[in-house]
């Protein structure tokens, strides 16, 4: 990772290993009838069916949040938390089309960072000009598309990125950056009926409790560890 990626990270959540050995145990000492009526698991990311990503998009967003929230730490990472899945369906959202937004000119591209996005096209718009254009640029900086590229080559792209150092007619590199950055941390914590969190192993390993109707028999527990495990709005359980 590079640094300043690094450090932004760690000021959040690391990431854990996931707990398979009790689920192996647990599941072996299931009948076979009762492990034929288990629902199935998510589709595999590579058999996912887009709404909005062709396919080299969809390879950059694998590639890319897998270096934002890396699967290597103590947590899961952002592929563990199916974060693609919730990307690829926040593109075709009234927010990823700019619905809300101000479009009229003028369209200050020097503008600092801090005033926020002042370009012309909407987030869903920005990724699309923004891929191709960085695969372009890896492939002359560094022989190959961003996807391809080893994790380190991966890391000094997306830096360049976050830097404005990646030429994009359209749009500051850096400014597709921040729309890429917000949506992986989006995908990680939000609730999974929007497709990132998978099983909300980001609320478990955080302990977050989620969506829980009442707290009313905790509230006077002082130092008190909680621990009742997290629950969705659609009231699944982790």
């Amino acid at each position: 990772m590079t640094e300043k990626i690094l450090s932004v990270i760690k000021s959040g959540v690391t990431r854990r290993h996931l707990l398979i050995g009790a689920g192996a145990c647990a599941a072996s000492a299931l009948s076979a009838r009762h492990i034929a009526a288990q629902p199935a698991g998510p589709v595999p990311l590579e058999h996912y069916q887009r709404v909005y990503f062709n396919g080299q998009e969809w390879a950059f967003i694998m590639a890319a949040v897998a270096r934002l929230i890396p699967s290597d730490g103590r947590g899961p990472g952002a592929i563990e938390a199916r974060v693609p899945v919730f990307i690829d369906r926040q593109m075709i959202t009234p927010w990823a089309r700019g619905e809300d937004w101000y479009h009229q000119a003028p369209f200050n591209y020097d503008a600092p960072h801090y005033t926020g996005y002042q370009g012309r096209y909407s987030p869903a718009e920005a990724y699309r000009i923004a891929i191709p254009a960085i695969d372009k640029w890896a492939q002359e900086n560094y022989g190959n598309i961003f996807a391809r590229l080893s994790a380190a080559r991966q890391d000094a792209v997306l830096e360049q990125v976050q830097k404005d150092g990646v030429p994009i007619d359209e749009l500051r590199s850096g400014d597709f950056f921040s729309f890429l950055w917000q949506n992986t941390k989006e995908g990680y914590f939000a609730d999974p009926k929007y497709g990132g969190n998978y099983d909300m192993v980001a609320w478990v390993y955080i302990g977050f409790p989620g969506a829980r109707a009442s707290f009313l028999d905790w509230v006077d527990k002082d130092n008190v560890r909680y621990r009742l495990g997290p629950v969705s709005i659609d009231g699944q359980r982790a």
